[in-house]
């Protein structure tokens, strides 16, 4: 398996660099033969060739197997290429996978749960996802703007399939979440699809909750839910909500995944305020590799990237409980340590 590593902005290249560190341990304990092919996008890729993203590193992506996308500065690229948007059009990235669970040794304030959110990533409110030309949002006068959103029966079954095929391999109960009481037509056509897919699925326990209720939901009792899947910028709040009712953001993995291509990446940010301190949590993107490996497996019928992806959540567990994590997440390693310490759990594992 081929990996393009972009290190992103911030504290990217030090928690890139322990999910590398990772990897290496995963392919030789499994037999994987990755090959990380290292290259820059964002502040880096500016720096070097006035750009963020080159056209020949999204040509590099492409011929790839998988790409691991570090933490970007997305606020800075009011008028650059935002390097994680642009791989998630480029590459038609549209489901967003974030799995959210309670850990032995870190803090949470509700019972145990193990759950995924599943995200439509291509269409919605926000503008790049679903106007090919020109502004999805309108000043009509200095007081008055429009954000138009854009939802297609194509894009609804799809990211159903995802979650229904998901929960087949869990605990077979996807929740649908939409907000159909008053955006009757679009989120109307979501339930729509979602239903229809549903009964090529006899065995999975379906059931629809508005978006308000179901954060209400979530937060009093996160363990009755299985796999959630909704629109984007629902999933995008209920994904961000459900990681940290499980004690830390940054214990939260992230894979964008389309048909041919599948992308890693941390559920946070760039953090650049504490950039080069060795104090990041590297957990988030080294549980994103994991799901990376997870894909590839499934995609290709590849037992052994399968085992490495649930080695790797197994040892997050294992490695959390233990305090070999950052601080935030109840630990007393740095970043760099974090990373040696997984690597050296995992070859054991």
């Amino acid at each position: 398996m081929k990996i393009v590593v972009l290190p992103g902005d911030g504290i990217g290249p030090e928690t890139m660099a322990a999910t590398v560190e990772v990897l290496q341990a995963a392919s030789q304990r499994f037999g994987l033969d990755l090959q990380l092919d290292h290259d820059v996008a964002g502040h880096e890729s500016l720096r070097r060739h006035g750009t963020t993203v080159t056209p020949a590193l999204l040509a590099k992506v492409k011929a790839a197997d998988g790409l691991m996308l570090g933490p970007m500065s997305t606020y800075d690229y009011t008028d650059e290429i935002n390097p994680s948007r642009f791989f998630r059009k480029e590459l038609d990235l549209y489901a967003n996978i974030r799995p959210a669970r309670t850990w032995p040794g870190v803090p949470h304030k509700v019972d145990a749960f193990d759950l995924v959110v599943v995200r439509e990533n291509t269409e919605g409110f926000y503008a790049d996802r679903n106007i090919a030309s020109g502004g999805s949002e309108m000043l009509i006068t200095p007081d008055v703007a429009v954000s138009l959103r854009r939802i297609t029966r194509g894009c609804c079954e799809r990211i159903a399939r995802s979650a229904f095929e998901l929960a087949m391999t869990r605990k077979r109960h996807v929740s649908i979440v939409h907000k159909a009481n008053v955006l009757k037509l679009g989120d109307g056509m979501f339930i729509e699809e979602c239903q229809r897919v549903a009964r090529d699925f006899p065995e999975v326990q379906v059931d629809e909750f508005i978006v308000d209720a179901m954060m209400a939901h979530v937060v009093r009792a996160p363990q009755r839910f299985d796999v959630i899947v909704t629109t984007n910028m629902f999933g995008d709040i209920l994904s961000d909500l459900t990681a940290e009712l499980s004690g830390s953001l940054g214990l939260g993995g992230s894979v964008n995944a389309g048909r041919d291509h599948a992308m890693g990446q941390a559920a946070h940010g760039s953090a650049p305020d504490i950039a080069g301190q060795d104090i990041a949590n590297p957990f988030s993107l080294i549980l994103s590799a994991g799901q990376l490996l997870g894909w590839h497996g499934q995609r290709h019928g590849l037992p052994a990237f399968l085992a490495a992806a649930e080695a790797i959540e197994r040892t997050a567990a294992a490695a959390v409980e233990a305090g070999e994590a950052t601080r935030d997440a109840g630990g007393r390693l740095g970043t760099a340590a974090t990373g040696r310490a997984f690597a050296q759990r995992l070859q054991g594992a």
